[in-house]
């Protein structure tokens, strides 16, 4: 394995049709604080080397990552451990002489194989993002500092951020506080010139009639190590997985072959319960998850997962925590809060991932009557993103339209704001996403205080998210801290009457989403809480 560093301050130049290149050099003389990058203009100027900037120069692929998010959403075999990331694209690209079946499959299976080859070449290129660093995984030797006996650890010393210098004596601070401080990102990149004697190009002429079968793969690896693991074991297993993960894109296109149309096979990582963990799945572009139950139900099998819930939609893929939601809608706010202290207690919490929805979202004015369409969208935004529904979360027009439709509101309805509760939070459930709840009536605010049995059986078994309303507000419950010894209870608030910006610390500083007690409740007021059930589906 060769590794490099490339150390280059010089702005970025305009590449245009030049040709780029990597060259190393193991010879003595060359200091490693020396730019290691060629650009070709033609033959002529052949000889004549630029600077450039290291990932605009080489970068034929580059996927950059923009950290932003804070939760860490590792499972317990996999904290501890370092998660490499590699992305980028092959070209696919073959000749049908045929539109016959077996032909095709052949000569598509020969293509696959070919890439595999290419990826075990001399001529693959991991760039390491946000760094200098680039490594050779099948070349012998190396270049630069670092030995590719080193850890793996070692890298993430090398990644830079825009503000490092000035934020340099809080490193050891932040870091231990850093969700994305395990996780490495890389780049898949390609030489494309070779050491040797140009050659005139030869020309070829031919008129045979074929078909040209061209597409690019979404290559996506994800592996889990031990940080203690070596730079070069580490490349060699990065080399398997995209050798697997070319098997895996194979079987896929055949089976969704249609004609000589190729559906471009995508990878999606999981998160599965313990002991399983971290999986890649390849599914094909275009084909809805309506149509994958078959595939999802071989995979629930091999895995050992419940045939009760999905696990394997799209939607249920890992969301990594260097990357931001496009929305702008905060998810999960409550995984930053401490549990409550209670004795012999224990939390009983939504299961999966939500999105806080609150007043003055989306460019509409709800403030003082929006609430329980608020607390709606919440509870729609979970059920959308554990995957059992597909459909955006609704306005509150579309909230209107449903209640109107299923008969509980007056056409005069629509466009008003008029409060809802708890039974039209159920209706529209049932209505838009077919999801059925049960509904539990509380006489008094008091009586809340009794019902920590009720309402913990529900985070355990259902984990969803519960709308409770009463009097004049309505609240999301997300979870409840109850002790069966001494009937000691918290409640989970997620508020929706905040008017203010997506401002996590606010949101949790200021109780917006925090555990409050019984005393949170008006003690003569009567409640009903709309508890939504999970579909059994997968």
């Amino acid at each position: 394995m060769t590794l490099l560093v490339v150390y280059s301050n010089a702005q970025p130049a305009d590449v245009g049709q030049e040709h780029v290149s990597v060259r190393q050099d193991l010879g003595p003389g060359r200091g490693t604080n020396q730019p290691i990058v060629q650009v070709m203009q033609d033959q002529q100027s052949s000889g004549r080397e630029r600077c450039q900037d290291s990932v605009h120069a080489l970068c034929l692929l580059q996927n950059d990552i923009n950290p932003s998010a804070k939760r860490q959403p590792w499972g317990d075999g996999v904290v501890g451990n370092i998660i490499l990331r590699l992305r980028g694209s092959l070209e696919f690209k073959c000749q049908l002489d045929s539109t016959d079946v077996p032909h095709v499959q052949k000569v598509i299976s020969r293509t696959f194989e070919a890439l595999g080859s290419q990826v075990k070449a001399e001529s693959l290129v991991l760039s390491l993002s946000s760094s200098p660093v680039f490594l050779w995984p099948n070349k012998g030797g190396h270049a630069g500092e670092i030995s590719p006996n080193r850890p793996c650890k070692d890298l993430q010393q090398l990644i830079q951020t825009d503000d490092q210098e000035s934020s340099r004596k809080k490193s050891a601070k932040k870091d231990k506080n850093n969700p994305t401080a395990g996780i490495i990102n890389l780049t898949l990149m390609t030489e494309v010139t070779e050491p040797g004697v140009l050659s005139a190009p030869t020309l070829l002429r031919g008129s045979k009639k074929h078909h040209l079968l061209q597409t690019t793969l979404p290559m996506d690896c994800v592996v889990s190590v031990l940080s203690s693991e070596s730079i070069s074991v580490v490349c060699g297993t990065l080399v398997g997985a995209l050798c697997s993960q070319l098997g895996d894109m194979e079987k896929v296109a055949l089976r969704h072959m249609k004609g000589t149309a190729l559906l471009i096979p995508q990878p999606f990582h999981f998160l599965l319960p313990a002991p399983v963990g971290l999986v890649t799945v390849v599914y094909p572009a275009g084909v809805p998850d309506s149509q994958l139950e078959t595939r999802r139900k071989e995979l629930h099998s091999l895995f050992e997962l419940p045939d009760d819930r999905p696990y394997l939609r799209r939607a249920n893929a890992l969301h990594f925590p260097d990357e931001p939601y496009k929305d702008g809608y905060l998810r999960n706010p409550h995984v930053h809060l401490n549990h409550p202290a209670l004795e012999n207690g224990k939390p009983y919490l939504v299961q999966g991932v939500y999105s806080y929805h609150h007043y003055m979202q989306d460019r509409v004015d709800d403030n003082g009557w929006g609430c329980a369409y608020r607390s709606l969208q919440t509870i729609c935004s979970w059920f959308q993103q554990q995957g059992y529904v597909e459909r955006a979360v609704p306005s509150h027009k579309e909230i209107q339209q449903a209640l109107v439709e299923v008969g509980d509101k007056q056409g005069s309805f629509l466009g008003s704001r008029q409060w809802i509760g708890s039974i039209e939070v159920a209706a529209v459930l049932d209505q838009l996403l077919g999801v059925t709840s049960k509904i539990m009536f509380v006489s008094q605010g008091s009586e809340l205080a009794s019902k920590g049995r009720e309402l913990a059986n529900h985070f355990l078994s259902e984990g969803t998210p519960i709308m409770i309303g009463g009097g004049v507000l309505a609240h999301t419950i997300l979870g409840v801290a109850w002790s069966e010894t001494t009937g000691q209870i918290r409640y989970l608030i997620l508020d929706p009457h905040y008017t203010g910006a997506e401002d996590l610390q606010v949101i949790t500083d200021k109780g917006w989403c925090g555990w409050k007690g019984p005393e949170f409740w008006d003690q003569n007021a009567y409640y009903n809480l709309c508890l939504p059930q999970r579909p059994k589906t997968i």
